[in-house]
């Protein structure tokens, strides 16, 4: 029984001291993995922080696999080609140049190093550009400024973008389609190169310019605009009347200016506009034409309108209510009106009351040889007078006219019947037409009976009795109606 247990407890033993030799080879494997892919990583990590990625390039010069020191050594040998190409095109073809790196840019290009630093080395191609300190910025700057002109010179031969536009035709509002055109975005190919600046060769993608297509914002506001545009009415004022005018009964054509403004295709909305205002000065203007008159006595007449009245510049208001429109003013006041007068003055426009005449006017009544002046509606003086010598046809012409000028004392000069080249002094002188009839005292004359104008007449002027020409003189005014019948 004893020698079985002891053959036993050996057996145990020798399988304890076989598994304690099995589990010592297996740690010295362990270990030995352990130690050797320390080494690996360490390796790997002294390689990844000294030395540069396999696609890594500086300014478009490859530096993989080199350390800071030899990637420098490198940049400084290497020289600048100063080509730019967009696309495949050649567009600068400059002279050689060194980069312009020294022993300064070291610093530079550790930066970089830990910039592209990766755990595990990589094979994706980067390149950093890098600014010497010994680069040349008047060099960058002169090649910047050599593409910018050699595209631009290129773009005048290259068909242009067309953008999307809105117009008013015929009434309706319309959008163009916008077309792709051949011309180079300058500015965004200048802003790509500066990315490239200090590679030996450059090489831009072609950047073309955009039309403004049909569906964006601009086109959308242009397209309100026209329609806030058409929605427009200019309250026309002539004196106290006011006419609506709706633009879209005069603009069926329009566009929008670069600066964004609503333009008028004027030469049709000019028609328009002429017909219009054509119609009110057929209606309300009175320049030419006959006066509704009430006399003294209280009987209305007719008097044709002579230097008294006004019209409207067609013209000139037509342009005004163009700008208006264009404008988006809500009124506009006629501002353009004329006359016959010595300066074409439109005398009698700010007039409204009386047919046009006013309230305050002198009446010459050629057959009864009398006048009588009003103001403000009442009568301040009537008198006799002498006009026109009939007989010889030098009669006071009959119309509606105005007061001239006032002048005391005067002297008259001209000519009539029986009296050539005349220059008679008076104390009053007041003419209305633009020919030289007027009143004035008359001194010398004696015959002032009601039938004296027949054989013995002026010649044409109205003579006053110089007894109360004073008071006649002092009763008229500048630009006040004269009215002759």
């Amino acid at each position: 029984m004893l020698e079985s247990g002891e053959k036993f407890e050996g057996l145990r033993r020798n399988r304890r001291t076989k598994n304690s030799k099995k589990w010592g080879k297996r740690w010295i494997w362990i270990i030995s993995i352990l130690v050797f892919a320390g080494l690996i990583l360490g390796g790997l990590f002294y390689y990844q922080t000294h030395y540069f990625n396999v696609h890594t390039t500086i300014n478009g010069v490859q530096v993989g696999r080199l350390s800071p020191k030899q990637a420098l050594n490198k940049l400084e040998a290497s020289q600048l080609k100063n080509e730019i190409y967009v696309g495949q095109k050649l567009i600068v073809n400059g002279k050689n140049t060194e980069m312009g790196f020294t022993s300064q840019d070291l610093p530079q290009v550790e930066n970089v190093l830990k910039k592209q630093q990766t755990l595990l080395p990589s094979f994706k191609e980067k390149n950093y550009p890098l600014v010497p300190n010994g680069r040349s910025q008047a060099q960058s700057q002169m090649l910047k400024d050599l593409l910018k002109q050699k595209v631009t010179e290129m773009n005048k031969n290259l068909k242009a973008p067309q953008d999307a536009t809105v117009k008013l035709d015929q009434g309706k509002i319309v959008v163009t389609k916008s077309v792709m055109g051949e011309q180079y975005d300058v500015s965004r190919l200048l802003q790509n190169y500066e990315k490239q600046a200090y590679k030996s060769e450059i090489h831009l993608t072609p950047v073309y310019l955009q039309p403004v297509k049909e569906t964006s914002s601009i086109v959308k506001n242009d397209e309100n605009k026209i329609q806030a545009f058409l929605q427009r009415t200019i309250n026309y004022k002539v004196q106290d009347k006011v006419y609506p005018l709706k633009v879209s009964d005069f603009v069926k054509n329009a566009s929008i200016s670069n600066k964004g403004q609503v333009v008028i295709h004027s030469a049709e909305a000019k028609k328009e506009i002429e017909k219009e205002i054509k119609k009110i000065n057929d209606s309300q203007s009175t320049l030419n034409k006959p006066f509704q008159f009430k006399t003294h006595s209280g009987s209305v007449i007719t008097v044709q309108g002579q230097t008294y009245g006004w019209a409207l510049d067609v013209n000139k208001e037509t342009k005004l209510l163009l700008d208006g429109f264009e404008k988006g003013q809500t009124s506009v006041t006629a501002a353009n009106v004329y006359g016959n007068g010595w300066n074409d003055d439109a005398i009698g426009y700010k007039t409204t009351t009386n047919h046009g005449i006013g309230n305050t006017y002198a009446e010459v009544s050629i057959k009864q040889q009398r006048i009588w002046l009003y103001r403000n509606g009442k009568m301040v003086l009537t008198t006799n007078v002498v006009t026109g010598r009939t007989d010889v046809n030098q009669d006071t012409h009959p119309g509606v006219w105005y007061i001239l000028y006032k002048r005391s004392p005067s002297i008259l000069v001209g000519s009539e019947v029986g009296m050539t080249n005349y220059h008679v002094p008076v104390k009053y002188w007041a003419p209305f037409t633009n020919d030289g009839e007027g009143f004035h005292d008359a001194s010398w004359r004696t015959n002032w009976s009601s039938t004296a104008y027949i054989h013995q007449g002026s010649g044409g002027c109205v003579n006053t009795p110089p007894s109360v020409m004073g008071q006649v003189y002092k009763n008229l005014d500048v630009y006040e109606p004269v009215v002759v019948y």
